[in-house]
């Protein structure tokens, strides 16, 4: 017995060593894949040992040897497994992102080929994908999913299938099942025999990515309108809106979700979270773990939170202008913290991580964002005698704007009509099941009152509900009720819009109006699932109506401020006001008292009189703090019935202009100079000055420091860029410091292909000649078809340099071309091979010639076997009308013309 294993041992036709036996006996309940065994518990990103230590299963135990068939399949047999990175990433919308790796999407068909070194038989042959994510893989858990093919199937909640074989390859069709994890999974391919099972080593190169999917009704996250999953999932630049609702500001966001790096950063935010795997199949799970992750309170996320006005250990919150630097500084450095934030770089970045894993998101702004410390839905103000605000006994505080994140999905855990968009925010301002974090919460289950559902509904409520409560406070430390503004809180919601640059008034999806039944109704629910009711004093109606209006103004003006007194009673009356101005941060909290001044004024029945208040930048501007934020407050009286009411409002200062200009022709793969000037309007000097320049798909974060700009005194920066994509494009500038924040400004960019004749006028006479090499084309009328071949088949944008393994995939592509399509699919289709081809190409040979020569070769051999079923002839060579025998004439058209174009392509 002992000899026969040794001869079995020795065969070449098992290949398997001796030490490699005494590993599998000895370690027979350990499974090794791909060594991941070292990995921290939670991790998915594909980190882990570089080589395993057992690489295949062993021999089934009790399996004879003899039983052995040499017309099986061997793990010998195996070549390659050839995921079709390019293919499936166009096929499953992920071909934006900048990484190599395959990406597809949950419950879509991906294909991969594997090719064996002898003719597969699907009716005896037996292989196995395993795709295996985090570091105990249990197929029990969904870590480790089995995909049979050939003889024996296997069932799963991943669907597998044989599209095609063709000789020694196999073309396999993969299906992810809808509710799967997300993140990185490794690919094994498993030969089973009747002697065991042996599997691949483990390949970087075939790992792949799964994310949610909004074009599928099965998923969580299914988005029915195709223009809502182009602005709320692939749109990767945003507007965020700031200022106050009077007076609208926006600063431009670089979302940059599919930028190189972000992805995996991205997993990274959960593995350090420690999220489980388990939960990173529900949308519900990834985005309420997402809010504790993007701060880092409790488990050191991704940004600290400052509102001091000191940053000098960091970077200032209004400086940043994108989210890749932030996560991939977060990655890069071993997942500390980055510094600093404040409520829309939280929400800017938490935009990036939901997009970039599929989950539809979208920033929203409430102005009049009440912070209720209490819970009580009320917004104290304590006034003293003199109508200022008591800043000591004061604890509340209204934002000027808050901004939060909206995620759109279905809640399997909610009634079906509180599906849709949820509520979610990650900036720290009270825990939740002990974290800080807020959300998901139902949008329409807010504007119904329904509170009672997961999770943080009332905390949402109260920013946009609370009611404020002005008291007045006596020297003895009394306090009374002098007015209740239950209007001013969640004054105006608004996002952007999809497919556009201005904003959108979401307001009504998060409450009814004022005052309407459905209203009161909300409030009514809202109160029986435990909201304090609002039971004031009974105050009396003043009959008179005040309110400040201001025009927009700059930074450094002097300003008129207009006090509008509405009398609507039939009496007259008479005015006495105290109005106080503060400087104040975007968050209600007061930094200065700046301005104290009375007016009174005596108004006729059924009347408005108007009171100009007088303000002068030496009054105000040695006290600006950031974002340049006013609150002028008014405590009123009147005299004749003692009556006292008040309001305020707040002003946000623009600040000067940054000027970006661009030098050149917006053509994809030409150089462009990007100059961004700035001049110091001010009688002081700005010191530490920091000017930010970034752009998706333009250049990335490019920072410029100044040490000071004097009075007067001007700076400009100058870089060179060099667009490698079509499209609307975004360039987005911030000069950032100490005195002169909240500076951001944009320049829209729209970049066309750069023709081959344009890039290259002096090669025009070379591809006429190439051209006219083919008899078919000696014809006058014939030229302009192989310019409309080069044309339609390229896109042409300029490259200057080889690109051999591009060129092949490009020529493979072509030999595979598909069949029975339409003009216009054909000529997407074209057109998607050279997309592909461009964003390969990202290295380049020391040789062209030599992947030009292999690209042409494998053109004219594989053409043979091409059938285009006259579609793509009838683009070529001019319309429906051509005859379907002329077709190898247009295959002759299409390569010749591939061939120029790669010739031309050479230095």
């Amino acid at each position: 017995m002992l000899v026969m294993v040794w001869n079995m041992l020795l065969s070449s036709r098992i290949r398997i060593k001796v030490t490699d036996l005494w590993v599998k006996l000895t370690c027979w309940d350990r499974l090794d894949f791909g060594g991941f065994g070292s990995m921290e518990m939670f991790f998915s990103s594909g980190r882990g040992s570089p080589e395993p230590l057992l690489i295949r299963m062993g021999l089934l135990m009790g399996t004879s040897a003899w039983s052995f068939s040499e017309d099986h399949l061997l793990f010998s047999d195996l070549l390659n497994v050839d995921m079709r990175a390019i293919e499936n990433k166009n096929a499953h919308n992920t071909s934006k992102y900048k990484n190599t790796s395959l990406i597809v999407r949950r419950n879509k068909e991906f294909i991969i080929i594997i090719r064996f070194d002898r003719p597969f038989n699907n009716q005896q042959d037996n292989v196995q994908m395993e795709f295996l994510i985090g570091s105990s893989p249990d197929e029990n858990k969904g870590t480790y999913i089995i995909v049979s093919i050939g003889k024996e199937k296997r069932d799963g909640r991943w669907k597998g299938r044989v599209i095609g074989v063709q000789g020694n390859e196999v073309t396999v069709g993969i299906t992810p099942d809808v509710s799967c994890i997300i993140g990185r999974f490794r690919t094994f391919v498993a030969v089973v025999t009747d002697l065991g099972k042996q599997r691949t080593q483990r390949n970087p190169d075939t790992d792949f990515y799964v994310l949610f999917n909004p074009w599928d009704p099965a998923d969580q996250v299914y988005m029915s309108k195709d223009t809502d999953r182009q602005e709320y999932l692939m749109n990767e630049v945003g507007t965020i809106y700031n200022g106050e609702f009077n007076n609208i500001t926006s600063r431009s966001w670089n979302f940059g979700q599919f930028e190189k790096g972000v992805l995996d950063a991205c997993l990274l935010v959960l593995d350090a979270g420690k999220v489980p795997l388990l939960y990173r199949g529900s949308a519900t799970e990834i985005v309420r773990q997402g809010s504790a992750l993007m701060n880092s309170q409790d488990d050191d996320g991704v940004l600290v939170g400052n509102w001091s006005g000191d940053y000098s250990i960091g970077t200032a919150p209004t400086a940043w202008t994108g989210s890749p630097e932030i996560l991939l500084k977060y990655a890069k450095e071993g997942c500390v913290p980055v510094c600093f934030a404040q409520c829309w770089v939280f929400a800017g970045v938490l935009n990036t991580f939901l997009r970039c894993l599929g989950i539809p998101a979208r920033v929203i702004t409430n102005y009049c964002s009440a912070h209720d410390n209490t819970g009580n839905l009320k917004t104290d103000i304590v006034l003293d005698e003199d109508g200022k605000v008591d800043r000591g006994r004061t604890r509340d505080s209204v934002w000027n704007y808050h901004c939060w994140n909206e995620v759109y999905m279905r809640r399997p855990d909610l009634p079906e009509k509180y599906s849709g968009w949820q509520v979610i925010d990650c900036t720290p301002q009270e825990t939740s099941d002990g974290l800080y974090r807020c959300g998901p919460t139902s949008v329409n289950a807010i504007r119904d009152g329904e509170l009672s559902y997961p999770f943080d509904a009332r905390f949402v409520f109260a920013e946009l509900n609370s009611d404020v409560i002005y008291h007045q406070s006596d020297k003895y430390g009394n306090s009374k009720i002098i007015y209740v503004d239950t209007a001013y809180v969640g004054k105006l919601i608004i996002t952007k819009r999809a497919n556009s640059n201005n904003y959108e008034d979401i307001t009504s999806n998060y409450k009814y109006p004022e005052g309407s039944e459905k209203d009161r109704q909300a409030m009514q629910t809202a109160e029986r699932r435990g909201v304090p009711t609002r039971d004031y004093f009974p105050l009396s109606e003043a009959g008179v109506d005040i309110e400040l209006q201001a025009d927009t103004i700059k930074m450094g003006d002097n300003f008129k401020l207009t006090l509008n007194v509405k009398n609507q009673t039939s009496q007259t009356c008479t005015l006495s006001a105290n109005i106080s101005g503060y400087v104040v941060y975007y968050t209600g909290v007061t930094s200065a008292t700046f301005k104290l001044v009375n007016k009174s004024a005596t108004v006729d029945p059924w009347n408005t009189t108007k009171l100009l208040i007088d303000v002068q930048a030496v009054e105000y501007m040695p006290y600006l703090v950031e974002q340049s934020n006013l609150l002028f407050v008014v405590y009123g009286r009147i005299e004749e019935t003692g009556v006292s009411l008040s309001t305020m409002r707040v002003i946000t200062l623009r600040p000067p202009e940054l000027s970006i200009k661009l030098t050149g022709t917006p053509r994809v793969g030409r150089d462009l100079m990007v100059v961004v000037s700035f001049r110091n309007p001010y009688n002081f000097i700005l010191k530490n000055v920091q000017l930010r320049l970034e752009g998706p798909g333009l250049i990335m974060t490019k920072v410029k420091t100044y040490e000071q700009i004097v009075p007067g005194g001007s700076v400009q920066y100058t870089d060179t860029i060099t667009p490698q994509s079509p499209g609307k494009k975004v360039l987005i500038a911030c000069l950032d410091c100490a005195a002169l924040r909240q500076g951001v400004f944009i320049l829209p960019i729209f970049l066309q292909w750069l023709m081959c004749r344009e890039a290259r006028p002096e090669l025009n006479s070379d591809i006429t000649s190439s051209i006219h090499g083919i008899s078919l084309l000696n014809e006058p009328e014939k030229k302009p078809l192989a310019f409309k071949a080069v044309r339609a088949a390229g896109k042409c944008e300029t490259v200057f340099k080889g690109f051999s393994n591009c060129l092949l995939q490009l020529g493979e592509n072509m030999a595979n071309y598909p069949q029975e399509l339409d003009e216009k699919e054909n000529l997407q289709t074209i057109c998607n091979y050279w997309d592909n081809f461009h964003a390969c190409a990202t290295t380049a040979l020391a040789d062209c010639q030599e992947g030009a020569t292999d690209l042409w070769e494998k053109l004219k051999k594989e053409s043979r076997n091409l059938d285009f079923r006259g579609s793509l002839f009838e683009l070529c060579a001019g319309g429906n009308g051509a005859s379907r025998s002329t077709v190898p004439f247009g295959v002759t058209l299409i390569l010749t013309a591939l061939s120029t174009l790669v010739t031309w392509m050479q230095f």
